[in-house]
């Protein structure tokens, strides 16, 4: 069965670009006789908007898009709150830990901005230096043990092969590797996962078959198809929708305080 996902933050109100998206997912479902979820990507504690997820979901009513699955519905694959599935990317964090697709980083925000900025200088692309990559196993261990802080990278030397990227709407993609950071991270110090590894565990574990979303986010699209391939998962297909913008070719955002649904209702 195609089953398709609506994923947004609860950072704020649903704006126009959001509520897009999800009908474009609403569509799609219905064209093909598939449904759609929405999974809340509640990963960020920063910026979380108490009570967003009702009025997203308020919107969502008024605009009669109905999700076959997710909050207010259940499912056979709940939770869909992704703070309540920490449990998860843990292990397949751990995972990419065993099988040196994955490092850990104790280096602290300082460092990390005297590292960048180093590099910077010194005309380099790189983020990182990789430095806790060359810790030893016993190094590592002694670290963990004394309750030194660390996050979860991926290690971008050791990636295994794979297709090409392609995508629905923009047909096979060049290279873009030389856009992402040096060894991202996936799993941060509070536990937490970054969007890249939460996005691929769930579209996975949840049987994502088709993932529209905009098109900022061809850029990490290669990042998301080495983390299928280093977990040995087959991909969902993938279509990166061109976006709305403003009047003046910025991109619409909550951020911004653009256009929120709730204006209309």
């Amino acid at each position: 069965m195609t089953l398709l996902r609506f994923a947004p933050s609860p950072t704020g109100q649903l704006h126009l670009g959001g509520l897009r998206m999800a009908l474009y997912n609403h569509l799609y479902a219905k064209k093909v006789g598939g449904k759609w979820m929405m999974r809340v990507e509640d990963t960020d504690a920063t910026r979380f908007v108490p009570d967003s997820v009702d009025g997203i979901r308020k919107a969502l009513d008024w605009a009669g898009l109905e999700y076959d699955y997710g909050p207010g519905k259940g499912g056979p694959h709940a939770p869909y709150f992704q703070s309540e599935r920490l449990d998860l990317y843990k292990s397949y964090a751990h995972k990419l830990l065993d099988t040196g697709h994955a490092y850990r980083c104790f280096c602290s925000v300082d460092k990390m901005t005297e590292t960048r900025e180093r590099l910077a200088r010194s005309g380099s692309n790189k983020t990182y230096d990789k430095t806790c990559l060359h810790l030893t196993e016993e190094e590592v261990a002694r670290k963990v043990k004394a309750g030194e802080k660390s996050v979860i990278r991926l290690n971008d030397g050791n990636l295994p092969q794979r297709p090409p990227a392609f995508d629905l709407v923009f047909g096979h993609l060049k290279d873009a590797h030389a856009s992402l950071s040096t060894d991202p991270i996936l799993l941060k110090t509070d536990l937490f996962p970054t969007y890249h590894l939460a996005s691929v565990v769930d579209d996975h574990e949840m049987g994502i078959t088709h993932v529209l979303r905009g098109e900022e986010w061809l850029l990490s699209y290669p990042l998301h198809l080495d983390l299928y391939a280093c977990l040995r998962l087959a991909p969902p297909q993938f279509a990166h929708i061109p976006i709305l913008l403003n009047p003046d070719g910025t991109k619409m955002s909550k951020r911004k305080g653009d256009v929120q649904v709730i204006d209309y209702i």
